[in-house]
């Protein structure tokens, strides 16, 4: 049973939850502050974690930057609806995804189970099955069955939607790949918003591969993989 841990101040919100998630075998801890979360985060144990915007001693930004330093478990941010900029801030920071308030239990599990697969690569077929052999690239390896990424021999700390995106442009290296290609192999969904959320997990990525140049933007086409296949 996966173990997920919600930050979120509003007590009446962890016991249904967590009796809903019993059914999809989800085990629901409820930390009602971002101190106890994050006491409970380091304490081990847990593969997802879903945090509220509105918190106090810290919000879910700050939050989810804090966790980012330490971890790279799943991080599903709950805003408030209609507030885009609050999306796009916590997807800069390093969230997986998001999901607006007031929501559907469902549709938590559901992006939850989906974090988890690109994550873990269990409970199903990952949304990009992973290659078999490790692939190899001018200061570039990247393992899919470790899900680890090395560049210039050190290991790159990627999250889930990160490791994924880097995968599918790796499978087959200078072939260019729209936004909507990227949607349908990573998330399915095809609002305007997803769109722009590609656009900033591949900004995500370049820093993070710095200083290799591994990502070609082509306008109005997309993105591609410019490195060198080598033999691993």
């Amino acid at each position: 049973m996966h173990r997920v841990l919600l930050i979120d101040d509003d007590e009446q919100l962890g016991p249904p939850l967590a009796t809903y998630f019993q059914r999809f075998e989800l085990a629901l801890t409820h930390a009602l502050k971002p101190s106890e979360g994050l006491a409970r985060l380091r304490g081990g144990g847990f593969d997802v974690a879903i945090l509220d915007v509105m918190l106090p001693e810290m919000d879910g930004f700050e939050l989810c930057r804090t966790i980012r330093k330490e971890s790279d478990i799943p991080v599903v941010m709950l805003t408030a609806r209609g507030d885009v900029m609050d999306r796009v801030v916590g997807l800069e920071l390093g969230a997986d995804d998001y999901l607006p308030k007031p929501f559907e239990p469902r549709e938590l599990v559901a992006r939850i189970q989906t974090v988890l697969r690109r994550h873990r690569g269990q409970n199903g077929p990952s949304a990009v099955p992973a290659a078999p052999d490790v692939l190899v690239f001018e200061g570039l390896t990247l393992d899919p069955a470790r899900r680890s990424v090395t560049r210039q021999g050190e290991v790159v700390d990627l999250t889930g939607t990160e490791f994924e995106l880097l995968h599918l442009l790796a499978r087959e290296p200078g072939r260019v790949f729209s936004r909507d290609d990227i949607l349908n192999q990573l998330r399915g969904h095809d609002a305007e918003l997803y769109t722009r959320a590609v656009d900033i997990v591949v900004s995500r990525l370049r820093r993070k591969l710095e200083p290799l140049d591994c990502i070609k933007t082509l306008r109005n086409a997309g993105y591609s993989l410019a490195l060198r296949r080598e033999a691993p």
